[in-house]
């Protein structure tokens, strides 16, 4: 099973590119849900989700609807160094997705670590307690640093029972490669775009993902996506070049290229009026 859609479906600059012009915030959701059946969240990475809040979501999408939850920076980026507090951390944010594991609408937990994290036997323990933490929630890991493309590695994630985060990004030093490679029952891809001009160099974060694909560059990943979903139970495919609405105009193309719905016609979403999505 493969699903596409994007990272986060809250964003301003996607009326009149995606929503339509004068889309009220509240409607964002129930739009976005008409055209795909999985959004990534990644407010969860600034800000400890609440059930409230993710019970809210579930309410607002249809049945068979997923969310792919991106753990707090606490439990990636900044982890407290007492374990009495970095184990509160990890207890908030497993009861906050309560509401979801109940609406059977969790996909997983997406784990992104920062590029400075690096393979050593501190990071594996320390990988292995955060699956032990995350109480049985799937769960999948993105690194940023290309020495964790290992076969090592990849065993050690399917000992463990943690997804690999495939990534497509810009092909520079000491970046992920664009591999394919599934190490658990729970598939994962993400597309952050591929400006490499801006990925280091940048005023503000999104100018990083400001990135629309090809078709031809989205169709290089249809066999590599095909084959991880042959070893896995569920494939997540995930856009992240959300600047602009890019990153629902290129899961769209996904879509077709992936044959997981009709085409989009020209004319049916806003900015898309000319020539379809191709």
């Amino acid at each position: 099973m493969i699903l596409v859609g994007t990272a986060g479906f809250s964003y301003a600059d996607w009326r009149g590119t995606f929503y339509p012009e004068g889309a009220r915030e509240a409607e964002f959701l129930g739009y976005y849900s008409r055209f795909f059946n999985v959004v990534e969240l990644d407010f969860t990475y600034y800000r400890m989700p609440t059930p409230k809040t993710m019970k809210g979501l579930c309410d607002r999408t249809p049945p068979g609807f997923e969310f792919c939850v991106k753990a707090n920076k606490a439990m990636t980026h900044e982890p407290p160094a007492d374990g009495e507090a970095l184990g509160e951390t990890f207890r908030a944010f497993v009861d906050s997705l309560e509401p979801m594991v109940s609406a059977g609408k969790l996909g997983c937990v997406l784990a992104q670590f920062p590029f400075s994290f690096k393979p050593s036997s501190e990071s594996l323990d320390y990988l292995a307690g955060f699956k032990e933490m995350c109480r049985g929630l799937p769960l999948v890991v993105e690194y940023r640093n290309s020495s964790w493309v290992t076969e090592s590695t990849f065993e050690f994630l399917k000992a463990a029972g943690i997804g690999f985060c495939c990534v497509d990004e810009p092909r520079l030093r000491g970046l992920m490669p664009r591999v394919a490679v599934t190490t658990s029952r729970t598939a994962y891809v993400r597309f952050h775009g591929r400006n490499a001009a801006k990925w280091w160099n940048h005023e503000h974060a999104s100018e990083r993902y400001d990135y629309l694909y090809s078709k031809e560059e989205l169709e290089e990943w249809v066999p590599k996506i095909v084959s991880i979903d042959q070893a896995s139970d569920k494939t997540y495919v995930l856009f992240n070049n959300c600047h602009g609405g890019k990153a629902a105009r290129n899961s769209l193309m996904m879509k077709e290229l992936l044959g997981l719905g009709p085409p989009v016609p020209a004319g049916t979403l806003p900015g898309l009026d000319e020539g379809g999505l191709g």
